[in-house]
């Protein structure tokens, strides 16, 4: 079940990892480099393919966050990257960053994160406190970095990771 049918949880934002497609992880590998971080992710619904993993949910609790995290590749990829390459052509990168630009222009496959908050009554879109801590968005979207050696990407910050 995907969190965006679950009432518990309201969807805030969507962010990417783009990389190649030869790069993409097996799921045992994902759910091995998620146990890394600890009893405080909870990787759940897995689906994978021959290929490697198709989606997955991660939950963390103690962040009042979760992740749908879902495979893409292809022509919506190649068209996401040219789409971005031109968004950040206005903007001046040094270092790390310019690299990864450079680095795009070679990905065809992407997964899409779509991050969740968890309402502590159980109730999305209830006046909660806001309580969702993007520690645990951000430590997932280092793991599939690391993993698929590929780039992460805020697009409404436009922030590479």
């Amino acid at each position: 079940m995907s969190l965006f049918e679950d009432t518990a949880y309201q969807y805030r934002d969507t962010f990417f990892v783009l990389f190649r497609k030869s790069q993409r992880p097996s799921a045992e590998r994902l759910r091995r480099a998620f146990a890394q971080l600890g009893s405080r992710y909870q990787v759940q619904n897995v689906c994978e393919s021959a290929d490697g993993v198709e989606s997955l949910t991660v939950k963390s609790p103690y962040d009042f966050s979760a992740m749908d995290i879902v495979y893409v590749e292809g022509e919506e990829v190649k068209g996401h990257v040219k789409q971005l390459l031109d968004e950040f052509r206005g903007i001046t990168l040094i270092g790390d960053e310019a690299q990864k630009i450079q680095e795009l222009k070679n990905c065809d496959a992407r997964f899409d994160i779509f991050h969740f908050e968890q309402s502590a009554n159980g109730n999305a879109g209830e006046d909660d406190e806001d309580q969702l801590d993007p520690g645990g968005l951000l430590l997932v979207i280092e793991k599939l970095s690391e993993l698929s050696q590929g780039t992460g990407v805020d697009p409404q910050s436009m922030s590479l990771f």
